[in-house]
């Protein structure tokens, strides 16, 4: 399996909020920078179900969507769009890029960046920004 099917096939369990799923594509040793400049990394599986299963309950119709990547060895290199609707209903669209390592078929390391502010300004009822708007508007690999 190629490191991007990977991805998609832990994309397609987190749609399915299956938190098991999710943690099968994850090598053990995972360091997870969820919020890479706002938060210190999560370390282990441990953690990071704990992440999983508290974001879980607060995320409805997850479109988290790929727009392109490329792969460099162990490392896959990704820019989307991580998209849902809030437990109060608001519409949540967060462009972000990221870097994904893997070991043994697993992911070891993944690293995500978005801007937090305008993740919080959709969650407290701001209208989307046009230029968000275009560039979400892509198409997706899949």
């Amino acid at each position: 399996m190629s490191h991007i099917q990977s991805l998609l096939g832990l994309i397609d369990a987190w749609k399915a909020k299956d938190i098991d799923g999710v943690l099968a594509f994850m090598h053990d040793d995972i360091v997870w920078h969820y919020a890479a400049v706002i938060a210190p990394p999560l370390k282990g599986k441990v953690k990071a179900r704990k992440l999983l299963e508290g974001l879980a309950p607060q995320l409805r119709d997850v479109t988290w969507r790929i727009f392109d990547y490329a792969e460099k060895g162990d490392r896959l290199f990704v820019e989307g769009v991580d998209e849902y609707v809030s437990a109060d209903g608001r519409l949540v669209s967060a462009p972000y890029a990221g870097v994904v390592e893997f070991r043994e078929d697993k992911i070891i390391g993944l690293r995500e960046y978005f801007d937090i502010s305008a993740v919080n300004a959709l969650k407290a009822g701001e209208d989307m920004k046009e230029h968000v708007r275009v560039l979400i508007a892509r198409e997706a690999v899949s």
